[in-house]
């Protein structure tokens, strides 16, 4: 029997995971699911054909009074004739970064298509039409009747909609690690269901009417609740309690638990993709396979540390391989702010959203009370995110060290269970961090990471053994000022979405040395969010930069955290881990631009790499003049000005004759970046070239004497 259920579920997720269009897409009816958001000038998120078949719309707005219209009603179930075209997914611009191919296979769609024209709308029906327009009710509602400070967490804990929380408290969450307490929970349905069921009961309702209504209600607010995986898990274990109880039967918690597990793996089985889901379902079984250690007769106290520490390295291993850092505070945060958020903030919104409904004055009155207590809360919040060193970011561990950190997951849970002295579990999840943790050091080769920052410089420097990392540019994106309706509530930004994630994938937690070539926005403007993101010994600029308005925030950024920033010159070196390091240019204080970048040269065990900023053919022949015979036939070259023909003249690429030459362009640039002259030069005389426009972030490898590469991108 389980061999047969084993089969018949392997091969349900292979036919449901094989997605393969039939044809190219030009147009079609779309049905809008539940997942979609508008932002700025732009509409995204999934819809079904007439065939079911799954895609990812995008559209752009032409004018804020469509984008008004759209706002103001809720487009879940609603259908459109959309004419546009299917686009190509795009690949990740590094391992560590967002993937948009596994976000889609997550959801089940079978790609991407972007709107040029939409007509024939047509408004939901039926049941589903009044469910999700009640849910858009109560979205302006709370919009309407609350605080706009209150409005963002109420929306978040009652109807399970997160869009309007900002980065800044996004992120301030995931360091403590409770970013958890704004999903929509088993102990939230548990708590609303309690609720509901005692206010019945008091009523005079009978029990089985009490549990008819909670069975039909459940599903009916899960789909209020957004339906995120966590939703889906309560309710459908609820869900299974409730028939069996409705029906005098029983079902243990573990039973239930893994029913709703296999439903939602036959149903859609890319599920299992979504990081929600494996964090939510991990922590549930947590606590459900540790039933006889919670049975135990502990103290309040005792029982939620115990509790908050089951969830946390029941989940850890699955947080750092996703997010490659983990949160050491969480275990004390999660003990202070489980509580408050499940037993006093949860009911207040609940009955400040009832109060709004049926007594604003009194509402009002409340809130008048409530939100500066409120307000202090996330005070404590952002000064607890701010306190140094309490990440843990050992990168991204190898599948052999994630399978080792389930294993001393498992094997702690057997000896919780089994009363085991302290000493024993100590080694039990010990052992696992201590390889996650020093295995790094192991790695003998120099590595050096051109990013893909699409048209910008981004360049990470790691020596062997973790003895030091210099991050030479952090990438950046020219932003033109547009109308308010435009703007996005969350920009998409090279240093936060891109160059940090590589870091932490790395396990990279401080940078020694951040060389700023130069000033500008391509090479500059990302580096305020890695700033507020790693810890940064000293920063290098170009003599005379300081003053350039490109650099104001990223400066500001950097006082604040009270990092040396120091003006470099020509004949300025250093030593980092056995790695020698020399700037060649440039040669006078007085900033003039592209011809003043910072160009850094590297020497280790006979390997040389030069890192040339954006420089151009006058500064190139600058350099000849004084280290033409220490450049000659170079291991590594980062080409000056992403391959611009003003610049890798032909005097200077047949000198240093780099036996590889990367380019750091943006995919389908406006400059034509590399040029098809500068290109050229490099064939005639047979030097290997790479492009991120290309292959996407370029990593060069140099161990035993020997240089390699590998990109994103295979071709």
């Amino acid at each position: 029997m389980y061999v047969l259920l084993s089969v018949s579920f392997y091969f349900n997720a292979l036919y449901k995971t094989d997605i393969t269009k039939s044809e190219s897409l030009t147009e079609s009816t779309f049905t809008w699911t539940s997942t979609y958001s508008i932002n700025g000038r732009n509409l995204k998120g999934y819809a079904k054909t007439d065939s079911g078949e799954k895609w990812y719309i995008s559209y752009r707005f032409s004018s804020e009074a469509e984008k008004i219209s759209f706002s103001k009603q809720s487009l879940v179930g609603s259908t459109f004739h959309f004419i546009g075209k299917e686009i190509d997914v795009p690949n990740p611009p590094h391992e560590y970064a967002f993937s948009m191919e596994t976000y889609l296979k997550s959801h089940g769609a079978i790609g991407m298509f972007e709107v040029t024209q939409w007509s024939n709308y047509s408004k939901p029906k039926g049941v589903l039409g009044l469910i999700t327009s009640r849910r858009f009710q109560a979205e302006q509602f709370i919009d309407q009747a609350f605080p706009r400070s209150l409005a963002p967490e109420a929306k978040a804990l009652l109807i399970g909609l997160r869009d309007d929380v900002t980065q800044e408290e996004e992120r301030a969450y995931q360091k403590l690690g409770i970013t958890h307490l704004f999903a929509i929970s088993g102990l939230h349905i548990v708590f609303l269901s309690f609720v509901f069921y005692e206010l019945l009961i008091r009523l005079h309702f009978r029990k089985q009417s009490v549990l008819f209504i909670l069975i039909i209600g459940l599903p009916i607010y899960g789909i209020i609740a957004g339906g995120a995986p966590s939703v889906w898990r309560a309710v459908s274990v609820s869900e299974l309690v409730l028939l069996l109880t409705f029906a005098k039967k029983k079902i243990s918690a573990d039973d239930a638990l893994g029913l709703s597990l296999l439903g939602f793996l036959f149903l859609q089985p890319g599920v299992l993709l979504q990081v929600g889901f494996q964090l939510s379902y991990a922590a549930a079984m947590a606590l459900v396979f540790s039933s006889k250690i919670l049975a135990r007769p502990y103290s309040i106290l005792q029982k939620s540390f115990l509790i908050t520490f089951l969830c946390q390295i029941g989940v850890f291993p699955i947080l750092l391989y996703h997010f490659y850092e983990v949160s050491i505070s969480s275990f004390i945060m999660n003990l202070l702010f489980v509580p408050l958020f499940s037993f006093i903030i949860l009911p207040i919104n609940v009955l400040l959203l009832f109060l709004s409904a049926i007594v604003p004055s009194i509402a009002n009155f409340l809130f008048f009370v409530y939100e500066p207590l409120r307000m202090t809360i996330s005070k404590i919040i952002m000064f607890c995110s701010d306190i140094p060193y309490q990440l843990w970011n050992p990168g991204k561990p190898s599948i052999l060290l994630f399978t080792v950190a389930l294993i001393g997951v498992f094997w702690s849970f057997i000896l919780l269970e089994q009363n085991k002295n302290l000493l024993k579990l100590f080694v039990s999840l010990g052992i696992p961090i201590l390889l996650i943790e020093v295995s790094p050091m192991f790695n003998s080769s120099l590595e050096i990471s051109f990013l893909d920052v699409g048209q910008g410089d981004s360049t990470v420097i790691q020596m062997p053994h973790e003895r030091g990392v210099i991050l030479i540019d952090s990438g950046g994106l020219l932003r033109f000022e547009q109308e308010s309706w435009m703007s996005t509530t969350s920009p998409f930004e090279i240093g936060r979405n891109v160059v940090v994630p590589f870091l932490k994938g790395k396990g990279v937690s401080k940078i020694d040395t951040f060389v700023w070539t130069h000033a500008d926005s391509d090479h500059i403007e990302g580096a305020e969010e890695i700033i507020e993101e790693v810890r940064i010994k000293e920063i290098h600029v170009t003599p005379g930069v300081l003053e350039e308005t490109a650099l104001f925030d990223a400066l500001n950024s950097a006082k604040q955290k009270k990092i040396v920033i120091k003006e470099q010159i020509a004949g300025r070196n250093w030593h980092l881990g056995g790695t020698t390091l020399n700037y060649l240019s440039p040669n006078d204080t007085q900033y003039e631009g592209n011809n003043d970048s910072l160009v850094l040269f590297l020497e280790h065990k006979g390997f040389r790499a030069l890192f040339t900023g954006d420089l151009e053919k006058d500064g190139e022949e600058e350099i000849l003049k004084s280290y033409e015979i220490g450049l000659a036939n170079i291991h590594l070259l980062k080409a000056g000005h992403h391959g611009s023909k003003t610049s890798s003249s032909q005097k200077f690429i047949e000198v240093l004759s780099p036996q590889l030459t990367v380019f750091s362009a943006g995919k389908n640039n406006r400059y034509g970046h590399p040029h098809k002259e500068v290109q050229l030069r490099f064939n005639e005389l047979s030097l290997t070239t790479l492009s991120t426009a290309e292959y996407g972030t370029i990593s060069v490898y140099f161990e035993d004497g020997n240089m390699r590469s590998e990109t994103t991108v295979v071709k």
